[in-house]
């Protein structure tokens, strides 16, 4: 049988009666404040967060310098790679340099050469002055006063034959030196035309050479210059990167270093925290006993919501039901059924106080005690109850006696074996909760087994 509409008639009932079934408010104490290791740790925590930033920051540089460092690198190798080109190149030049002032000096002897064969021809032609000269006046004369007819007169005559042996003796020699000489004069005027072109081909070759060998003089200069700047800035970055890296590695050591004390905060805040909650725990047992104890107690002295693992069994014996089991009418129990032996005496589980007792249909004598906050203690299955309606009672005090054989019906309590069998429920709210956290480990043994 529920017995949910019982404690609807019951709220009534107490609603009616003189009131003693208030609540009572725990005066629990405020939680600890954060302690000093606790507090460390959060600064070490954020220390931590900031040094990690920079560490980060550090990094980012540490790539961006590696980046840099490398793309220098590559340039110094392609500097490199460029002056031996150029080194090639000039060295070429110097060859085709050296080749054309070979060719020059070559050009320059045969010039020397043709010049001492102009000088021997021309002091040939000075020794032969007055004979040549004789024939061209002559040649002048004939050509001026053609010779007259022969019998005009004879000194004519004369005059003409002596010109005459003459040109006879000396033109045959003259022509053949004037041939030679104009051989030797035109091949001269040749080979000074060739010599003088070629010695401006040679000089313009030489100019062009010289203002390249200037040129790749200069490009090696600003290469070798920028290779030394670049590695410079190699050298530079190189120790900017070394210098960053042991940033790193120190900044790395430090937040591990930071690490290692938030562990280590962290695990004393822990134990502190730990000790300081089985202080709490166990000064609220030992206030809680020492409350139990008082017996000059009106009121409970601790909530009982505060009372879980504190409170004993009302009565000695074994469990036949537990809350939750199947109740044999297609439901489950709202509470627990504990076999007893006859007779056995019946104590209050907590303070409390009475706001039902007396017979009520099927579960024989029962007994509900207010204990405060909204719970409800529900005792069910006694012969007979001690205590009156509104009585204030403490917990362990004897309120009622089980009778020769079960009070209550089979279906309420649970089949047993004809002994006496109590029904426990406990209700917060109006609805029902499982009592197990409540009893002592031992009790919570025994009722479990």
């Amino acid at each position: 049988m529920s017995l949910a509409p019982l404690l609807i008639r019951l709220a009534m009932a107490c609603a009616l009666t003189a009131g003693l079934g208030m609540p009572l408010a725990l005066a629990q104490s405020p939680p600890p404040d954060p302690d000093a290791l606790q507090r460390e740790a959060m600064q070490k925590l954020v220390e931590k967060q900031a040094r990690e930033s920079e560490l980060k920051a550090i990094e980012r540089r540490l790539a961006g310098n590696t980046e840099a460092r490398e793309k220098l690198e590559k340039e110094v190798a392609s500097i490199r790679a460029d002056r031996a080109a150029l080194n090639k190149a000039l060295l070429d030049t110097t060859t085709r340099t050296q080749a054309g002032e070979a060719k020059l000096g070559e050009v320059e002897k045969r010039l020397a050469l043709l010049q001492s064969s102009e000088a021997a021809i021309r002091r040939s032609l000075e020794g032969r002055r007055s004979l040549i000269g004789e024939v061209l006046a002559a040649l002048q004369r004939i050509g001026r006063r053609p010779p007259p007819a022969v019998l005009v007169r004879p000194e004519d005559i004369l005059e003409a034959v002596r010109a005459s042996m003459l040109l006879g003796a000396v033109v045959p020699d003259l022509r053949q030196e004037v041939e030679i000489l104009a051989t030797d004069l035109g091949e001269l005027v040749r080979l000074r035309n060739g010599i003088t072109e070629e010695k401006a081909n040679i000089s313009k070759e030489m100019e062009q050479l010289a203002g390249e060998r200037q040129r790749l003089a200069s490009l090696i200069e600003a290469r070798r210059e920028r290779e030394a700047a670049a590695a410079k800035d190699v050298e530079a970055q190189k120790a900017l990167g070394d210098q960053l890296a042991g940033q790193a590695r120190s900044m790395r050591d430090f937040v591990e270093k930071i690490e290692k004390e938030i562990s280590v905060a962290n695990r004393a805040a822990d134990s502190a925290r730990q000790a300081i909650e089985q202080e709490t725990r166990e000064q609220r047992e030992r206030m809680t006993a020492l409350a139990f104890k008082d017996p000059a107690r009106l009121a409970p002295k601790i909530a009982f919501a505060d009372a879980k693992g504190l409170l004993s069994l009302p009565v000695a014996g074994s469990r036949l039901r537990g809350f939750g089991d199947p109740d044999g009418a297609g439901g489950t129990t709202r509470g627990i059924s504990v076999e007893t032996r006859a007779g056995a005496l019946v104590s209050a589980p907590s303070d409390g106080w009475v706001v039902y007792a007396g017979p009520f249909r099927s579960f024989g004598q029962l007994l509900i005690l207010n204990a405060g906050g909204g719970y409800y203690v529900l005792l069910a299955g006694m012969q007979r109850i001690d205590v009156a309606l509104n009585q204030f009672v403490l917990a362990g005090e004897p309120v009622a006696v089980m009778g020769e054989t079960s009070e209550a019906a089979a279906t309420t309590v649970g089949v047993g074996t004809g002994q006496p069998v109590l029904y426990i429920e406990f209700r917060k709210d109006g609805a029902s909760v499982d009592p197990g956290p409540w009893w002592t480990k031992s009790q919570g043994e025994k009722v479990r087994g």
